[in-house]
């Protein structure tokens, strides 16, 4: 089948090729595809297999079967992919290098993943910021500067590229200098709102675009609260700004909660309806944010060490804001046991603003000192 695949487009792997022609089957969504491929082993034998199998999976019906015989054409795959290459669109699929890695851990992650711009291991230390598409000056202000200070600090931004909180937060980040993807309800190759084209762009060059949704899709109400699993699932934690008790955006906290991120909520002001769901959140556990340094304290240690630009690897996000002295004399310890004395040696920096620093560290409870002098790095 890969002969249909034109010779300036290169094909795509067959895993992918054949993961892409499954996900272009109506009907079929993430958990319907996770089955197939339990059942069958492959999407070459999912596509392969007979009406009569096919119709034994649960939840595959006679016709659905009959369109994932329909897909053994791989003509609109091909065209499909084409589309792919003309306009620089990358297939992430999941399990292969690529794909966010904290999307992988939630149990209805799209099989595969379109993706405009670039996503990098680093946007692994990322936060979403979603709310109201209709907030107040104060949600905007609040959105804007959480996302540029923690843009700033090296975390990746991450929204659903709507009108008021989420364009807001990308703007935030761009501002910034830093990071921002957006995850698209519709087609990456049809943006939505309309009057967001230009703020896309400037997305892509910054972050991604991402979608699971086919390039050309167009706005369908069920798309957008299940693009909010997505929102989450990239994100260490969700923060809510400005939701009313009916938000759309109260469904991403929920999803977080779901897929164990933090949840975190600003508060509006105490009688302002448009905060309702965020006080509610708040009075049933979520944190309250005030500003940035709250969101990393939230954040706290991470699962794994993530590497960034600004440091070879970060273990907490309490680390994002440390300076340049601070990070190089961390940089000098691991979790196993140093002589101070070795560690000043080890340093271009003078003896006094080694131990300086040392102080400094402990005290951010990122170094503990050990008797007899000796140094670690905090393990976590």
């Amino acid at each position: 089948m890969s002969e249909l695949f034109p010779p300036d487009h290169p094909a795509p792997d067959p895993e992918l090729r054949l993961r892409l022609q499954l996900s272009l089957v109506p009907g079929i969504g993430p958990r319907l595809q996770r089955r197939l491929l339990e059942c069958f082993g492959s999407s070459e034998r999912v596509l392969s297999a007979s009406l009569a199998e096919l119709e034994q999976v649960d939840g595959i019906g006679a016709k659905l079967a009959r369109q994932i015989q329909a897909a053994r054409d791989p003509a609109e795959a091909e065209q499909e992919w084409q589309r792919c290459c003309e306009r620089d669109v990358s297939l992430l699929a999941h399990g292969q290098p690529g794909y966010p890695r904290n999307l992988e851990s939630v149990d209805d992650s799209p099989l595969l993943l379109y993706a405009r711009g670039t996503v990098l291991p680093q946007d692994d230390l990322a936060v979403a910021i979603v709310g109201s598409r209709r907030c107040t000056v104060y949600g905007t202000q609040q959105a804007e500067k959480l996302a540029r200070v923690l843009a700033t600090a090296g975390i990746t931004i991450i929204s659903g590229l709507a009108r008021g909180i989420d364009a807001a937060a990308h703007q935030g980040a761009l501002a910034a200098g830093g990071r921002t993807i957006a995850v698209s309800a519709t087609g990456v190759l049809n943006i939505y709102p309309p009057e967001h084209r230009e703020l896309a762009e400037r997305i892509t060059a910054s972050g991604a675009i991402v979608s699971e949704s086919k390039l050309e899709q167009h706005p369908s109400a069920g798309l957008f609260p299940q693009r909010n699993r997505i929102i989450s699932g990239m994100s260490l934690g969700v923060i809510i700004i400005e939701a009313n008790r009916a938000s759309g955006a109260l469904h991403t906290a929920r999803h977080a909660m779901q897929q164990g991120r933090e949840v975190m909520a600003v508060p509006g002001h105490i009688d302002s309806l448009a905060s309702e769901g965020c006080h509610d959140l708040i009075r049933d556990g979520a944190t309250l944010i005030r500003h940035a340094d709250d969101v990393l304290e939230c954040l706290g240690p991470l699962v794994r060490p993530i590497r960034t630009p600004q440091m070879a690897e970060v273990r907490s996000v309490r680390e994002l804001t440390l300076n340049d002295q601070e990070r190089a004399v961390l940089n000098l310890l691991t979790t196993e046991p140093r002589a101070v004395d070795e560690v000043l040696r080890s340093s271009a920096l003078e003896s006094s603003r080694v131990l300086a620093t040392l102080t400094v560290l402990e005290l951010r409870r990122l170094v503990r000192r050990l008797p007899g002098g000796m140094v670690m790095r905090v393990p976590w």
